[in-house]
């Protein structure tokens, strides 16, 4: 009998692909946009930069707690279902923030916004990737993570102008605007699930198992990393432009535009090449966002270069976003509730650290080029956690824990040392995506996913690519 055909590689995603990736815009326009609305919410709440820059914090931190905590309460709940639910909570939160009267029922309203965000890219994530096959995933969540990018591109900068034109309140009405909009689609285009029954049944002992292993932590202390370069520069952008670079105000917005195009070509970048180089993404990536923050540090008076260096950081920043994921759901691959879940509390313990380390680097009177520092010096911790993780990866033949399941035949190519007999068998490390890959993913929903969508493919798991 002849072989199955693989899935084509660039088939067309499902619509309902697309329409999570909205919901990504709504959230992540409302996660990213204070950083162009900092001053005037500062100066009408009457707290200083570096406790306005809290609240940025205060969403991270709730994505951090909200991630695995919901996704193991919702564990066995039909998926659709919870994404609605999340979905109205988040919207609800937008508007208490909207209508807040001082700044701690802000910081409390930015926390439960977070952890219905939270909830709602873990369980997204699981949608998005058991609707496509497994050449596709890396695609699948390269849309997810587009809707970050063009959150930057059109959200933030569009925030910022509702900031300084029509106050910054404006703002978190139109982000809850947004996620009405998101909701509509949640409800009309994603399909609905079952929960599943028998061995299918996800078992949040065996989901905590994946915590035994050197190589998930290691994956989650580069993801954090990383974002807290980011985000020890980017939720301090607004004033290093005025007060540093000398810009005006007004040159807020288009510079932050200028962050998500490059955010948008980092992402199709990174999701371009990681299925089939994802080390080598990794490394690229996280190396260029280091030297880019630190020459943006020695350049940050000038603005030509502030403004040429932030659109090169979006570049270097999302390129590596793909690989980030891919390389947690391949190490975490027996814990399809958790992988996702995990991803998400990784970057925003960056999302919560590199704001925090910027704000003391401030308020020790470093001046606001020390964020840039700040952002460097955590990229490199990035880096050299990669190439630890990357050693191990070669040299360990069992140091990933992963789920059982009948053994599959490999391929000609199987000759990564981090093959195991319990778990899908490697394939292809040229053809096969890494993005996102779990542990047979014919037979169950992937990353967060509770319940059983119809399966995609048949594929194997394909973390043999990470060798190149």
């Amino acid at each position: 009998m002849p072989a199955p055909s693989a899935p084509r590689p660039h088939a067309r995603l499902p619509l309902a692909v697309y329409v999570l990736g909205l919901s990504v815009f709504a959230l992540g326009t409302s996660e990213f946009m204070l950083s162009g609305i900092l001053q005037p919410l500062a100066r009408d709440l009457q707290v200083s930069i570096p406790q306005a820059g809290l609240l940025v914090s205060a969403f991270a931190i709730g994505m951090v707690v909200g991630a695995p905590v919901l996704a193991a309460a919702t564990l066995r709940l039909p998926r659709r279902t919870t994404l609605i639910a999340l979905l109205a909570i988040f919207g609800l939160g937008q508007a208490a923030g909207a209508l807040a009267p001082s700044y701690a029922v802000l910081f409390a309203s930015r926390v439960i916004s977070a952890l219905a965000c939270a909830g709602f890219w873990a369980v997204g994530a699981a949608v998005a990737v058991s609707l496509v096959p497994v050449t596709a995933r890396a695609r699948a969540m390269a849309v997810m993570v587009g809707g970050l990018s063009i959150a930057n591109i059109a959200g933030v900068p569009a925030g910022a102008l509702l900031g300084q034109h029509a106050g910054w309140r404006s703002a978190f009405w139109a982000v809850a605007g947004l996620t009405v909009i998101g909701l509509i689609g949640v409800i009309t285009l994603v399909p609905r699930t079952e929960v599943p029954t028998g061995e299918d049944r996800p078992q949040l002992r065996r989901e905590l198992s994946i915590y035994k292993d050197k190589q998930v932590w290691l994956a989650l202390i580069a993801t954090a990393m990383n974002g807290a370069a980011v985000f020890a520069l980017f939720s301090y952008l607004s004033p290093l432009l005025t007060d540093t670079a000398g810009l005006a105000e007004s040159w807020v917005p288009t510079v932050l535009a200028l962050f998500g195009v490059g955010a948008l070509i980092g992402t199709f970048i990174g999701g371009r090449i990681a299925d089939a180089h994802l080390f080598g993404t990794l490394f690229g990536g996280i190396s260029a966002s280091t030297i880019v923050l630190a020459v943006l540090a020695l350049t940050a008076h000038s603005p030509i270069a502030a403004v040429a260096l932030s659109l090169m950081l979006g570049v270097t920043a999302f390129t590596t976003a793909p690989a980030l994921n891919a390389r947690m759901f391949n190490v975490a691959n027996a814990a399809p509730t958790l992988a996702g879940a995990t991803t998400t509390a990784a970057f925003n313990i960056g999302n919560t650290l590199g704001p925090w380390l910027g704000g003391l680097a401030i308020s020790a009177h470093w001046g606001y080029p020390s964020v840039a520092w700040t952002g460097s010096a955590l990229a490199a911790v990035a880096v050299l956690t990669t190439a630890l993780a990357y050693r191990l990866h070669h040299t360990s033949t069992h140091s990933r824990v992963v789920a059982t399941s009948a053994p599959t035949t490999t391929t000609d190519t199987d000759t990564d040392t981090d093959s195991h007999s319990g778990a899908s068998a490697i394939a292809d490390a040229d053809s096969r995506s890494s993005a996102v890959a779990v542990a047979d993913a014919g037979s169950r929903s992937s990353a967060t996913a509770g319940d059983t969508l119809p399966p995609a493919s048949a594929g194997r798991s394909s973390e043999a690519a990470e060798h190149h």
